[in-house]
């Protein structure tokens, strides 16, 4: 059985005027279908350039990178995205904006069909009621949540998220983290979600990833144990600050501002 997303030894780098930058370095992982993982590391080492390479929409200058054990050679129809903007369309309203990639990705569905696949979504975010509405009159928060039934309406079997909530206030956040189990526990996907948020991503994510700084490989893997439904409260248990000291801890090795482990301090 193949994973659902594997990488095996990419390398990257960006031309420049002043030469090859290298963003990735021999980087590894894997996830299984259904799971949930969340890459954390510095700013700048390349958690964006993976999203793109998962989605086809890069190609590694070494390495592959694997979806159900076939190489990605370009964009799939199969992979769903959101990002810190939503990029709504003012013209269209919010549940058009949610049918658009219907209107694109090949289906077999009527019309009918797909206005009830998007106004499924709609309600299971909480915003039924606002189909009708363009997108300058609903809130940030709202935008977003549209914007996710946008990556979901054609059924992806990989959802990459990069970094979807980091624009929002702190409430609203942790509001859109309990919408998204909401989902997880409705629609069946594969999800990789980048952050920076280390709390975030303890509590959406079965596995956390920790990139090194760039040129960035796997530098660290936690697994996050299944302890059920989880709410807010999960935050501030032992076992909650435990993993978010070891996350730390990590960022900094990957920063430089720590020494790794068997390293003189």
């Amino acid at each position: 059985m193949f994973p659902m997303i594997k990488i095996e030894g990419v390398r990257h780098a960006y031309k420049t005027p002043s030469g090859p930058l290298p963003v990735l370095d021999g980087l590894e992982m894997s996830l299984e279908e259904g799971g949930f993982s969340a890459v954390v590391g510095p700013s700048g080492c390349g958690k964006s350039t993976l999203t793109r390479l998962i989605s086809g929409l890069m190609k590694p200058d070494e390495g592959k990178v694997m979806l159900h054990g076939e190489v990605v050679t370009g964009p799939r129809a199969t992979v769903g995205m959101a990002f810190q903007n939503p990029v709504l369309l003012e013209w269209r309203s919010i549940l058009k904006n949610v049918m658009l990639p219907l209107e694109i990705v090949p289906n077999t569905l009527t019309k009918a069909e797909r206005e009830e696949r998007a106004r499924y979504l709609l309600t299971l975010v909480g915003l039924e009621g606002f189909e009708d509405k363009r997108p300058s009159e609903l809130s940030g928060g709202m935008r977003q949540r549209a914007s996710l039934c946008r990556a979901l309406v054609h059924k992806p079997e990989v959802l990459i998220l990069d970094e979807p909530f980091g624009a929002l206030d702190a409430f609203t956040r942790e509001d859109l983290w309990q919408t998204m189990h909401r989902v997880k526990e409705n629609e069946p996907f594969t999800g990789v979600l980048i952050t920076h948020d280390l709390r975030e991503a303890i509590f959406l994510a079965d596995q956390v990833v920790v990139l090194s700084g760039r040129p960035a490989r796997t530098q660290y893997l936690l697994d996050v144990p299944d302890t059920g439904p989880r709410d807010l409260d999960h935050l501030y248990t032992p076992e909650a600050a435990e993993m978010l000291a070891i996350l730390r801890h990590q960022i900094e090795i990957a920063q430089g501002r720590a020494p790794a482990e068997g390293e003189a301090a």
